[in-house]
């Protein structure tokens, strides 16, 4: 270690403490403590932290370091006349210029959302940052010895920590209910990311998910009141899904290149056609009102049970084909084949590998999935509407990325977008938890997606795939 770099982590680890130690004292404050025991707890708050970065910090990174962290550099180290040693914070800038960003954008967040959100700017809101804030710093300290696939730590990580901030900035964060409406939302959302993950494994997209959604919404409540049975509509509708998603693979195979604008062009027909015949001899078509299924409600409601237990049937449907999906990716053969094409084309050829059958199967995939997400979102609204998927637009993209799944094919998986699934749930909790209007909520998510998709989405170059 070199003499900048050992002053460096001094220094940010003397900084970070001291700040440690203000916020808790500030917080102590703010809750009415006695001033002894602020003093006691700030003093202790900032000699743990100072120990521990010693310990996990400074003397992880250089392991012949024996001083104590207030020592100076050591003097036996015979300087390099020749060399001009570069400022350590600067070359660290550089080399971590991405994670320098999004760490600014964060500091940028918080104060932005201090100035338009009433009564946000607290004691305890300013304690929970700084926390955070080092628990970022934390994180990317350790992820330089992950030798595994940083996407899942990173991934996790960030999990941890807008769990954090949540639970310390939201009242009622962490209530059962909270958690419940979390999952069912998150596993709308998962369910309806399964085909955009299949199909981007492959280098593919498939823009007529949100289409698809809201198509089988209202045409699934258009058929119930119809009279047709339930079980038969939902079953009438999947297939809709499946066949839409095969001719969704049949025609992108054919115009290789051009699968996100004929995939939106899809979508736009078939959500035209679907309003088009349950408008006949009704006046509207957006909308469709009916009795639905008690057994339909219970899948997707807040209320509904498992076997008896408060638990939404949902969120176990989505547990269970996360499961089989993630396995069937990294355990069979059929999934090694769709990594192998996504990831070579030419030498998949040469294995014997179906580029077509592959290719049509992730899209029928997505188009099941897509239809099935709609079929739940009835039970969940109680009406049909054909603007149900429109939220799932981009958001199954973002998900696909924020995890990891390069789109370039070839690399990710499913728990990788699992992973971004619930990130983006997450903090769309938190957004809404802190008051923001949509509008801001809005402006806060794309900022935040931006640098997350430079640091977690590790997508090998196009040219590593030729």
């Amino acid at each position: 270690m070199k003499r900048s770099a050992f002053l460096f982590f001094k220094g940010l680890g003397l900084i970070f403490a001291i700040l440690c130690g203000i916020g808790t004292a500030v917080l102590g404050w703010y809750d009415g403590a006695d001033w002894m025991n602020i003093v006691t707890f700030s003093l202790a708050v900032t000699g743990l932290i100072l120990w521990g970065w010693y310990h996990f910090s400074v003397r992880w990174i250089n392991e012949e370091l024996k001083q104590n962290i207030f020592t100076k550099f050591p003097k036996d180290e015979k300087p390099v006349e020749d060399e001009i040693e570069e400022n350590f914070f600067f070359k660290n800038i550089k080399e971590h210029k991405w994670k320098t960003v999004a760490f600014l954008g964060i500091i940028l967040i918080f104060i932005f959302v201090s100035f338009i959100a009433d009564g946000f700017f607290s004691g305890r809101t300013l304690v929970s940052f700084l926390i955070f804030l080092g628990f970022v710093i934390f994180m990317g300290v350790i992820s330089r010895y992950i030798k595994g696939t940083k996407s899942v730590f990173i991934g996790i990580s960030v999990l941890i920590g807008l769990f954090i901030i949540g639970s310390l900035t939201i009242p009622g964060f962490l209530t059962l209910l909270n958690m419940k409406s979390m999952l069912v939302f998150a596993a709308f959302l998962g369910l309806a990311t399964v085909g955009q993950t299949f199909v981007a494994l492959l280098g593919g997209l498939d823009l007529s998910i949100p289409f698809v959604i809201g198509s089988v919404n209202v045409a699934l409540m258009s058929l119930i009141s119809k009279g047709v049975p339930p079980w038969l509509a939902c079953l009438a509708v999947l297939l809709l899904g499946a066949l839409i998603g095969l001719v969704n693979g049949i025609l992108s195979f054919r115009l290789q290149g051009q699968a996100l604008i004929l995939t939106l062009g899809v979508g736009f027909f078939v959500k035209g056609g679907v309003q088009i015949l349950v408008a006949l001899g009704t006046f509207s078509a957006g909308t469709v009102f009916g009795v639905v299924p008690p057994w339909m409600t219970n899948l997707a409601s807040m209320n509904g049970k498992t076997i008896g237990l408060p638990i939404p049937p949902v969120i176990i449907i989505w547990i269970v084909a996360s499961i089989l999906i993630i396995i069937g990716l990294r355990l069979t053969k059929w999934g090694r084949h769709l990594y192998a094409l996504g990831g070579s084309r030419l030498s998949s050829s040469r294995l014997s590998i179906s580029e077509k059958g592959y290719w049509i199967g992730a899209y029928v995939i997505s188009g099941f999935f897509a239809a099935l997400t709609g079929a739940l979102l009835l039970g969940w609204s109680g009406g049909g509407f054909v603007g149900a998927g429109d939220i799932y637009l981009f958001t199954t993209l973002a998900a696909v990325v924020i995890g990891g799944t390069s789109l370039l094919g070839g690399y990710g998986g499913y728990g990788l977008s699992v992973i971004g699934v619930l990130i983006l749930q997450i903090i769309t909790t938190v957004l809404i938890g802190w008051g923001l209007s949509w509008e801001a909520q809005q402006f806060i998510l794309g900022l935040l997606i931006i640098p997350m998709v430079a640091l977690y989405a590790r997508s090998p170059h196009i040219r590593s795939q030729i």
